[in-house]
């Protein structure tokens, strides 16, 4: 693959992107397809943001995905933005067409199809989340679309933490009802007694911290729950480690990074993406960082 200048440009801006896998997982799926795309990382300061959004279409770039810690920061230098990026307040992904800037969530969807890739259904269950950020916004969203019944998020900043469980209640259809608890030793162990399903959407024990404890007790945990960690770096994250030791189903970051992934290729280039090439990408590329803790 050669660049010229006829090649269109897509790209992730964030502080910092060294750290992105994203450019090996699409530029493998563009060279799959025999698009002339590239994928290209942008490192862009806080104080840079407005300026380097404004340029896009100048540059004549077709879109980029956004990371920390602009996903919010950037909307106010936007012209649109989808229902989910509203609920959310957080936008993963701009469309530039035209000079008109249009900002997404994938991560809604990624999550969810995450999920259904590795064969769980949420329908009715009770879910716990472990943090209250801009992660757990959306992973709130997408299990209040999917028919849970009820989502306790456990926080250590109160206000956060309100905010994520009254989400909940205001996604249209959703019926799920959601409470927040504070992080404490006892009100963790209630929350994780009654659910069916945790999720951890904190960057506890995310390369290169994965030798962090786990955020939950290893003894808090039950054969038959469905334990989620957002973490992909490394695959198999302490957490993940000790659900699976305790008989839990686990669900890995990975799946939640390809499929946000593809729904922005989808966005950009109008076609459908080799999902599998993608993830094979990405295998590959946390493989030869070294970072997969397999126990």
């Amino acid at each position: 693959m050669l660049v010229s200048g006829s090649s269109t440009l897509v790209g992730v801006i964030g502080w910092p992107v060294s750290h992105s896998l994203s450019p090996q997982m699409h530029n493998a799926a563009f060279e799959a397809m025999g698009l002339d795309w590239y994928y290209v990382p942008f490192a862009v300061a806080p104080d840079n943001l407005e300026r380097a959004t404004g340029s896009l279409a100048a540059l004549g770039i077709r879109g980029v995905n956004v990371v920390l810690p602009h996903k919010t920061a950037v909307i106010p230098f936007l012209h649109k933005v989808d229902e989910l990026a509203r609920l959310t307040d957080a936008v993963n992904t701009i469309a530039q067409d035209g000079g008109v800037l249009a900002g997404y969530n994938t991560d809604v969807d990624g999550f969810a199809q995450s999920l259904q890739a590795e064969g769980v259904s949420v329908e009715g269950v009770s879910a716990v989340l472990l943090g209250a950020g801009g992660a757990a916004r959306a992973v709130a969203v997408a299990l209040a679309r999917s028919g849970v019944r009820e989502v306790v998020v456990v926080g250590r900043t109160p206000k956060k933490a309100e905010a994520v469980a009254g989400l909940v209640g205001r996604v249209p259809g959703s019926r799920a009802r959601g409470a927040w608890v504070p992080w404490t030793e006892q009100d963790l162990a209630r929350a994780v007694a009654g659910a069916d399903l945790v999720v951890n959407v904190t960057s506890i024990g995310m390369y290169p911290h994965q030798d962090e404890p786990s955020p939950i007790p290893e003894r808090l945990l039950r054969p038959g729950q469905t334990v989620c960690d957002i973490v992909y770096r490394p695959l198999w994250t302490r957490l993940l480690q000790a659900a699976r030791r305790r008989g839990c189903r686990c669900v890995g970051g990975a799946k939640m990074l390809v499929y946000q992934g593809a729904r922005a290729f989808r966005i950009w280039t109008g076609l459908e993406p080799p999902v599998d090439i993608m993830e094979k990408a990405l295998a590959a590329a946390l493989e030869a960082g070294g970072a997969d803790a397999a126990a």
